[in-house]
Parts: structure tokens; sequence; C-alpha cells
């Protein structure tokens, strides 16, 4: 009980620090997708059932706070809690190689996802622009990110291990 408090905790603090304190950095010019990195560790670690649980809150959180229809973010970040939670069986803690690959082939889904379904289907073709200006160093971002939010969250994940084992 204290390990699912603890993450939604860390999901809801993720948020907030995505949505209301990262746009406030005058010099970053792409921020670090901290929900979507919380969400595939969530469904790598725990597995799919977790992960998709982990996405359903994510995807709410999104959900409500930008406009346009509800279920929008939920739907992409439920599959990305599922999809990652089938490979929960390669999961090994000191394996850093497989959790940079989900990362960057997630972040990749997801901004092809915001792409088709809030551009192109408004007719806005300008895809090299999108791909250049948005998700080449939103990518970037979020896999650097990924480094650091992984292992901090591999040694609270350790630390609850331990409090459980007592």
């Amino acid at each position: 009980m204290k390990r699912i408090i603890i993450n939604i905790i860390l999901m809801v603090l993720a948020f907030t620090i995505q949505n209301c304190i990262f746009p406030l950095i005058p010099f970053l010019a792409a921020t670090p997708n901290l929900l979507l990195i919380l969400t595939f560790s969530f469904g790598f670690i725990y597995g799919k059932q977790a992960g998709m649980y982990y996405g359903l809150l994510a995807g709410i959180l999104l959900d409500l706070f930008y406009s346009g229809p509800f279920g929008f973010y939920t739907l992409l970040f439920v599959n990305i809690g599922y999809f990652n939670g089938i490979c929960t069986k390669y999961y090994y803690e000191d394996y850093i190689t497989l959790p940079l690959v989900l990362s960057l082939v997630n972040e990749l889904f997801y901004n092809f996802y915001i792409y088709v379904l809030r551009f192109l289907i408004r007719n806005r073709l300008d895809f090299f622009y999108y791909l250049r200006e948005i998700i080449i160093p939103e990518t970037i971002f979020t896999v650097v990110t990924t480094l650091l939010i992984y292992r901090f969250f591999l040694f609270t994940n350790r630390r609850l291990d331990e409090i459980d084992n007592r």
C-alpha cells in the first residue's frame, strides 16, 4: 500500500513539475515528458496491469488539465503502460539500455500520436517543422532525463522492497 501511495505522489509531483514549473524556465526550448517516463517505468518494472493503472492516472491528469476530447491522453498513456508492461520479462535492475530504448520509442510514439490527431487532421501538413522544432528536442530531453529519473525510481523501488521485507 505504501508503494502505491508513493507512486501516486510521484505521478502528481511529476505532473505538477511538468506543467507548472518547466514552462516558467525561459532557457528550455523543450521540456522532458515526466509523466511518460514514469508511466513506462511503472509498466516496465511492475507489469502490464500496473502500467495501465498508472497510465490511466497520468492520462486523466493530462485530460483534466488540457482542453480537448476527454480520454485523448488517457487512451495513449494506458496503451503505453500496457505495451511497456509486456517488456517486464526482460527487466533487470542494472540494465539501462532497454529503458532508454523504450523511452525513445515511447516519446516518438507520443509525438506522432499528437501530430496525427491534433495537427494532421486539421490539415497542418508541415511535418518536418514539427519534427525539427518539437519532436527532436523533446525526445532528446526526455531520453536524457530518463537516465536520472529511472535511476531515482530504481533507488526508491529498492528502498520500498527493503521496507516490505522487514
